[in-house]
């Protein structure tokens, strides 16, 4: 990973619309070398898609909710439960297993509470979970999609 990959993927995460020409020229490159360059980044895992992100706002999703869940089931079949209802509830955008206190961590989008409880109802049916935590965001201060590159090898 170079300076000039660095730059590449620190562009196209700002846009990953942003035309081959331009790209080069932000680079000092032209082009052929530089399509080669995002080919070889795309073929090493480096960039795994081009997505579109969607205002949430504008599509009825302006409340993010994160949930903290704590259980007492430690086994494969649980966890595999566990993920199988994640992935069929769309609001649930995000997913992790922690370490520390809480055992998972969920980021949740939707138009509302009301529908935030359908969701955290069909949860609680699909798996059994000691403890959860639910905390509204109230204001977004910070969000974006590109990675800090400084570390990347």
């Amino acid at each position: 990973m170079d300076a000039i990959n660095r730059q590449l993927l620190a562009l196209l995460q700002a846009n990953a619309e942003t035309p081959l020409a331009e790209l080069a020229e932000a680079v000092n490159l032209s082009s052929t070398p530089c399509w080669r360059r995002i080919q070889a980044l795309r073929e090493a895992g480096y960039i795994t898609k081009h997505v579109a992100l969607v205002d949430p706002v504008k599509v009825n999703l302006g409340v993010t909710v994160f949930v903290a869940i704590k259980t007492n089931q430690h086994n494969a079949t649980w966890l595999q439960a566990l993920r199988d209802a994640v992935q069929a509830i769309p609001e649930i955008v995000e997913f992790y297993r922690m370490s520390g206190d809480v055992d998972y961590f969920l980021r949740v989008v939707v138009p509302d509470i009301a529908t935030y409880d359908t969701v955290y109802k069909r949860l609680i049916q699909a798996v059994p979970l000691s403890d959860v935590s639910s905390s509204f965001a109230m204001e977004e201060l910070k969000f974006t999609t590109a990675l800090p590159l400084d570390h990347a090898d």
